[in-house]
């Protein structure tokens, strides 16, 4: 997508400091992080939504990467979320995980 921050960035047009990228996911902090730990996990493939996702591959990679960052952060057995907004409720209209944590006993949904 043309005016997209996350292909832009995906493209290299726009600089950010990778915790993780292969040739299809790229994973860096949020910049307004909600928690301690707040990452995103971004295919670099556009893929507008939840719902527009038919790629089973890249999926699948995303989730791994999701397990393996909240492994790395040292979140695993400290409370974190993996979430996805959708359908108009994400402010950014490319497919992406945020990790956040830890969230400790008291956190809340």
């Amino acid at each position: 997508m043309k005016n997209c921050i996350f292909c832009k960035i995906a493209k290299g047009e726009i600089p950010k400091k990778f915790g993780y990228q292969d040739k299809d996911i790229m994973v860096f902090d949020d910049i307004n992080p909600l928690a301690p730990i707040h990452i995103l996990i971004v295919p670099k493939k556009h893929i507008k939504d939840f719902n527009n996702m038919d790629d089973s591959r890249i999926w699948n990679k995303m989730r791994g990467v999701a397990q393996v960052m909240v492994a790395k952060k040292g979140i695993k057995n400290k409370g974190y979320r993996v979430v996805i907004n959708g359908g108009g409720a994400q402010i950014i209209d490319h497919l992406h995980l945020h990790i956040t944590g830890p969230l400790g006993k008291s956190a809340k949904m």
